[in-house]
């Protein structure tokens, strides 16, 4: 096969659309000798004369009109290859999913992303708030770029980095006489009105593993699935909530407040879960990399 490269074909087609070596070498931004160059070496390449030259003009031979089409073809075909990758990288690069559990999806990416998007107004995100299952799941079948969820077991294929230890409190309304204190035991959580977590959520799995010891005197008020349904009841007055820190509002909400839950002390470990081997797209390790941040600087 000819070893001639895209500038010769480029060189080529402009010298047969302006008929001059002149203008065409200003057209593509090369000097007159080099634009010759180039031609003599497809010429000689293809060994055959594609141009009759005269002083006065610069024309086509029968083999060059022939050949005229097929290597403008060629070169579209090429540029519309390079366009479609190009467009395929850029789209990628805009859109990042993150999968993560629903307290983090409430009260943590909202931040994250509004800086980010700060930083970077075109970059698009969605976000999959789903159980901590869920989570590993969406990463592991390839529906998020990586996700962010605690740790309570890692399936096989997957990595998880640590981020943040945070530990699980009780939530009250502020109007309740318990929002005084700075602390409860669990044993006093479970004495009164509460809302507890379904069976099905990783938190359940999570807290019945640590309070095998501690016995409820009474049944939940109501479970809900979500740690962030459970707020809901707790706004509502129906009772007190165990929460991890990230999902809890912050000091400034109107009605909650929090209390350190004691005897023992609870807590979960949160962090990112990426598939084993895959390389994340430019926008997602950039994303990867504010959600990194945004925990360091917090401590």
């Amino acid at each position: 096969m000819p070893n001639f490269d895209l500038q010769d074909l480029y060189a080529f087609l402009a010298l047969s659309e302006h008929g001059s070596f002149r203008y065409a070498a200003e057209a593509i931004c090369i000097s007159q000798s080099a634009l010759s160059r180039r031609i003599e070496k497809l010429e000689t390449l293809l060994g055959v004369r594609l141009f009759d030259r005269t002083t006065r003009r610069v024309t086509l031979t029968q083999t060059g009109r022939t050949f005229a089409p097929r290597a403008r073809h060629l070169l579209l075909e090429f540029e519309e290859a390079i366009e479609g990758i190009g467009d395929g990288i850029a789209h990628s690069n805009r859109l990042v999913t993150v999968a993560c559990v629903p307290s983090a999806a409430n009260y943590f990416m909202p931040q994250v992303i509004s800086h980010f998007r700060m930083q970077f107004p075109d970059a698009r995100i969605r976000v999959i708030d789903t159980s901590a299952g869920e989570v590993a799941s969406a990463v592991q079948n390839r529906k998020a770029d990586f996700g962010l969820s605690f740790l309570s077991s890692i399936d096989v294929g997957l990595v998880f980095t640590p981020l943040v230890d945070e530990t699980y409190q009780a939530v009250c309304r502020r109007d309740d006489p318990r929002a005084q204190r700075t602390s409860l035991t669990w044993e006093e959580f479970f004495a009164g009105d509460y809302i507890w977590l379904d069976k099905s959520s990783g938190n359940r799995l999570l807290l019945d593993q640590a309070l095998g010891k501690v016995t409820a005197r009474r049944q939940p008020v109501c479970e809900t699935l979500h740690v962030t349904a459970m707020l809901g009841m707790v706004d509502a007055g129906l009772g007190l909530a165990a929460a991890p820190a990230m999902a809890v509002p912050g000091y400034t909400h109107a009605v909650l407040t929090t209390l350190l839950l004691t005897n023992p002390t609870v807590k979960r470990q949160v962090g990112l879960i990426k598939k084993a081997g895959r390389e994340l797209s430019p926008q997602a390790a950039l994303l990867e990399a504010a959600i990194t941040s945004y925990f360091l600087t917090r401590g």
